[in-house]
C-alpha cells in the first residue's frame, strides 16, 4: 500500500469589485462549487503559489492577499482521488470579471455571500464561506503572525 502524505495547497476566496466571490464547478470535486487553488510546489512561497494557481485556473490577477484560514481534508469522498490535503486559504481581490477557466473547472459564477445557499458547495468551501459571511463576530477569524506586503 502506498504511503500518503498531507499535500499543502493554497486556495483563494477572490472578490471582484462588487464583493462577489468566484466559485468554480469542478469535476475533481464531484461537480460541486469550490474556490480555485492548487498545490504549492517545492521551493515556492505560498503567495507565489497562490498567484500562479489563480492565473493558471482563472486567468485572473489578484492583489490585497490576506490569510483567511487553514483547513484539512482527509480522504474527502467528493474528491476524485484518495488524498490528504492541508488547505491554506486566502482572501484577495481582482479588478476583473472576465474569467478564463482551464480544464480543472467546467463553469463559474460570481456570487454574493448572501447567495451561497443556492450553490452545491464543497464541504470545506461551505464552511470557509459560511464563517466569512459571519464577519468580525466569528470565532473562526484568528490573528496571524504575518501578512503579505
Amino acid at each position: 500500500m502506498p504511503t500518503f502524505y498531507p499535500e499543502p495547497t493554497v486556495g483563494a476566496v477572490i472578490l471582484n469589485p462588487e464583493n462577489q466571490v468566484l466559485l468554480c464547478r469542478s469535476h475533481k470535486w464531484g461537480n460541486q462549487y469550490v474556490i480555485p487553488g492548487g498545490h504549492i510546489e517545492l521551493g515556492e512561497s505560498m503567495q507565489v503559489a497562490l498567484r500562479r494557481e489563480i492565473k493558471e485556473e482563472t486567468g485572473l490577477d489578484v492583489y490585497d492577499i490576506h490569510m483567511l484560514g487553514i483547513q484539512e481534508s482527509i480522504y474527502e469522498p467528493a474528491f476524485h482521488e484518495k488524498k490528504h490535503f492541508i488547505f491554506l486559504d486566502f482572501i484577495c481581490r481582482t479588478d476583473s470579471y472576465e474569467v478564463q477557466l482551464n480544464d480543472e473547472a467546467e463553469s463559474y459564477v460570481w456570487a454574493s455571500l448572501d447567495e451561497l445557499d443556492r450553490y452545491d458547495l464543497g464541504g470545506f468551501v461551505r464552511q470557509l464561506l459560511t464563517e466569512l459571511r459571519k464577519g468580525e463576530a466569528s470565532s473562526f477569524k484568528q490573528s496571524i503572525l504575518f501578512d503579505f506586503a
